[in-house]
This record gives structure tokens, C-alpha cells and sequence, in this order.
């Protein structure tokens, strides 16, 4: 058991630098078009028109390029083509060589604009850290599946910088109980892997929320109606993700083209709206620092999930977990319009909202509530969002459920839809 614990710590560390080395690789990539540029954003903000029309496109034949190499180089031996797939109904057996070049596709595809998150192959770089040690010390399937586990866990731990989060969703979303057994190891791997990326590498929380305190009033009752609002939002989104892939599907066309009409999509918008380029970590921190009007809260909501849509169902290798808290935080933006008394960053209550829309949404999209409280509770480390957090939180995953009993993580139709099911 002993040997257990230190193969979980190894992952950790592991995970966190591969992690690292993802992030880097993705700055080195995204300056190479404009040095300096502070995020995608302003990336796309500093390229001409023609510019933003054709670097998602060149992004997208160079990713679908690498994507179909992967597909036509079978691994001799079967294995996992996701952390996921490999620890609930898999061996435990991720590709190393599969894993790589999916990585490098999606490092194609999220530096040249692709309106989709980064986190989701870090994490599966950092299970296949685990898969890969399993191997070296001929665990057992169910100790291999349990090392993919820990170094998913390190993954979300280092990239979010939410260790307690990041192992909640492995165990809601994988594992579905808590158990001792598993539970050990991946804490071990959460805290070191969380550790390394705060203390040995400077990684900063990706979102710079201002510090808020909410008064003790009948507030509390309007988080209801905002995970009423999101639960029911949820599984549109959910079905234009669904439409999208459909729709490239019966093209019929190989992925080069089929990612490269994608850009193009996510291109066009960006000619007049930059700000759909990337994850969305900027527009998010801009909602959560200046004021918004509610019409372009609007505007920026539904571009972005068009936009996301485009990059998703074209097959570009990243993750819908980081888009889903952008459309969140602009669902509690729009919210807040209409019950806060100031729809300011500066009122607290409006903040709340924000940062409840967040939560309530990635709740009702990955279906794992606890993980989603959570995860906004450590991005804010405030114990008085909890609150309202759990009642909206719960809410929303009770309706989006309703509405349709399948998470997003149930279906994993191809090679690459792992990493852009994401984390995910």
C-alpha cells in the first residue's frame, strides 16, 4: 500500500508538469502571431479581419491533418481512447502515442482560436502519466484504472487550481461513490500535483474574482430562481452541441475539412466579434471586474455558444468544461440585471450572481453538483457564496436531469471526442 501512496505522489508531481509543459507550449504557439499578446482575445483583437477569418481555418486543417495520421496508426494493442473511457469501463491502458498527437492537435486547434478549453488534454496527459506508471509495475487492471484516476485528478488539480474540486469530479463523474480505498491515493495526487503548480510554478487561479461579502437578507430565495433559469438553459446548450457534431457528421467529409469549416465558422464571427476566440478566461474576468451592458452580455452569450458549437461538433480536440462556466457567468450577469439593484462588478449581489450562474450551470451540464459547488467555492474562497451556491446548484441539476437523464461525459462517439467531451 505503501508503494500505492508513493506512485500517487509521482503521478501528481508528474501530472502537474505535464500540465505545465501543455500551458507553455500554448503560450509558445499563441506568440508566434502576436508576441505578447495578453490571452486569445487580444490575440484576435490585434490581427487584422483576415487574420481572424484564416487562422482558425489553417488551425483546423493542421489539427484534422494530425488527427487523421492518429486514427490511420492504430496502437498494436487496444487500449482507452480517454481517462473517462479508461477508468469506468476500460483497462486502465491509455495510449502514450495516441495521447501525444491528440495533444498536439488540440495544442493546433486552441492556439489559432478555436472557441473550446485547453484543460481538457492536459488532464488526459496527466492520466496517461498514471496509465503509463501502472504499466512499468504490472498493476492489475483495477489498480491501473485507479493510477488514470490519480493522474486525472492531478490534472484538474493543476490546471484549475482546484484540488478538492478536481478530485470531486473524478469521483461523481467516474467512480459515481466515495470510497477509502480510492479516495486515499487521489488525495495524494490532488495535493502534490496542486502544490507543484501553485508553489514550484507560480500558476495563478484562472479567474481574479474580486473579494465581495453578501448581507444576511432574503437574497437567498432569488438563487432559486436563477438555477431554475440555468437548469432550463443547460439542455439547450447541451442539443446545439449535439446538432452541431450531427450536422459535420453527415457531411461526410474527413476531419481536415470538417475542422477547417469549423474555423472558418468560428472565423467569420470573430471578423466582428474577437471576443469568441479561446476558453473565454478573459471575457469571464472582464464580466467579473467591469460593468456589462445587458445587451452585450446578450450578444456575447449566444456568439460564444455558436461559436463553441462550430469548434465542438467540427471534432477540434479540447474541452467544453471552461465554455460552460463562460456561459454561466454571463447567465448570472444577465440575472443579475434584472434582480440585482446594481449590475456592477462593485455590488455584491450582482458579483453573487455571477459567480452562482457558474456553478449552477456547470452543475446542470456535467450533472455533478457537489463538484460544481465546490469548484466556485476554492476559485472564490468564500464560505458565504456556499449557500446560495448549494441551493441554485442543486436546483439546476435537478431540472437539467429531468430534461434529459444523460450527462455530457455519457457518449464518447470517436478517438478525439474524449478530450472535446472534456474536461473535459
Amino acid at each position: 500500500m505503501l508503494l500505492f501512496f508513493v506512485a500517487a505522489g509521482l503521478i501528481g508531481y508528474a501530472g502537474a508538469l505535464l500540465v505545465l509543459l501543455f500551458r507553455e507550449s500554448f503560450l509558445d504557439l499563441r506568440g508566434l502571431f502576436v508576441p505578447r499578446a495578453a490571452g486569445m482575445v487580444a490575440l484576435a483583437r490585434d490581427l487584422p479581419w483576415w487574420g481572424r477569418l484564416t487562422l482558425p481555418v489553417a488551425g483546423g486543417v493542421l489539427a484534422g491533418a494530425l488527427l487523421d495520421y492518429t486514427l490511420r496508426r492504430k496502437p498494436p494493442r487496444p487500449s482507452s481512447h480517454d481517462y473517462l473511457e479508461a477508468i469506468t469501463i476500460g483497462d486502465g491502458r491509455l495510449s502514450i502515442r495516441e495521447t501525444l498527437l491528440q495533444s498536439a492537435a488540440s495544442l493546433c486547434s486552441i492556439s489559432t482560436g478555436a472557441s473550446i478549453g485547453r484543460e481538457g488534454p492536459m488532464v488526459q496527459l496527466a492520466a496517461m502519466a498514471g496509465s503509463a506508471l501502472g504499466r512499468v509495475l504490472r498493476l492489475s487492471p483495477e489498480n491501473l484504472r485507479l493510477l488514470v484516476a490519480c493522474g486525472a485528478t492531478a490534472g484538474l488539480a493543476a490546471a484549475y487550481n482546484a484540488p478538492i474540486a478536481g478530485l470531486l469530479f473524478i469521483v461523481e463523474i467516474a467512480f459515481g461513490s466515495l470510497s477509502k480505498e480510492t479516495l486515499a491515493p487521489m488525495i495524494v495526487s490532488a495535493v502534490i500535483a496542486a502544490s507543484v503548480a501553485r508553489h514550484a510554478f507560480g500558476i495563478s487561479p484562472v479567474y481574479q474574482i474580486p473579494h465581495f461579502s453578501l448581507a444576511a437578507d432574503g437574497t437567498i430565495f432569488t438563487y432559486i430562481g436563477l438555477g431554475v433559469f440555468c437548469g432550463f438553459v443547460a439542455p439547450v446548450f447541451r442539443r446545439m452541441l449535439d446538432l452541431s457534431r450531427g450536422g459535420f457528421k453527415r457531411l461526410g467529409r474527413t476531419r481536415i475539412v470538417t475542422m477547417a469549416l469549423g474555423g472558418l465558422g468560428v472565423g467569420l464571427i470573430s471578423v466582428w466579434i474577437p471576443d469568441v476566440w479561446g476558453n473565454g478566461y478573459s471575457v469571464v474576468n472582464s464580466i467579473l471586474r467591469t460593468d456589462w451592458t445587458w445587451g452585450a452580455l446578450l450578444a456575447i452569450l449566444v456568439f460564444k455558444i455558436v461559436a463553441t458549437s462550430l469548434s465542438y461538433g467540427s471534432g477540434a480536440v479540447g474541452g467544453v468544461f471552461t465554455p460552460t462556466l463562460f456561459v454561466g457567468a454571463a447567465l448570472g450577469a444577465l440575472y443579475g440585471h434584472v434582480f440585482s439593484h446594481s449590475a456592477s462588478p462593485q455590488d455584491a449581489v450582482f458579483l453573487s450572481y455571477v459567480l452562482v450562474g457558474m456553478g449552477a450551470f456547470l452543475s446542470s451540464i456535467t450533472y455533478a453538483p457537489l463538484m460544481s459547488i465546490l469548484m466556485i467555492y476554492e476559485l472564490t474562497q468564500s464560505y458565504e457564496i456556499v449557500l446560495p451556491l448549494m441551493l441554485a446548484c442543486v436546483i439546476s441539476h435537478f431540472i437539467a436531469q429531468k430534461i434529459r437523464q444523460d450527462s455530457i461525459y455519457a457518449h464518447k462517439e470517436s478517438p478525439q471526442s474524449a478530450a472535446s467531451v472534456e474536461v473535459s
